[in-house]
């Protein structure tokens, strides 16, 4: 009988489908359109149809809605590293640890 991995994760999951766009900090591949399954303030959990590595460096912007921000929506940079990748679907399944991230200003 399979027991249950206990839940390793401390922040709470929005689930929430938003378009995302990612870029690869010094590497020379082609920035990737994706869209989001979850989002929370440590992580978020990605599909794209594009090859991508664990380990690698990935930057995004996403925008969080007001069910979110209880208030206007706020547009969000997010720096962070791709910690696992789910190759079993047409879409890639892509989870990124969120390093840094910067409240962008809607001039940007």
């Amino acid at each position: 009988m399979a027991h249950p991995r206990p839940e390793l994760r401390s922040a709470r999951r929005f689930p929430l489908g938003l378009p995302i766009s990612l870029r690869f900090p010094g590497g020379d591949q082609a920035a990737v359109d994706a869209h989001t399954r979850d989002v929370s303030s440590r992580g978020v959990f990605f599909f794209a149809d594009a090859d991508m590595a664990k380990g690698s460096a990935v930057d995004f912007v996403m925008t969080l809605p007001e069910e979110i921000t209880l208030a206007s929506p706020i547009r969000v940079h997010c720096h962070g590293k791709i910690v696992r990748v789910d190759n079993s679907a047409k879409l890639r399944g892509v989870a990124v640890a969120i390093d840094k991230y910067d409240f962008v200003n809607h001039e940007e």
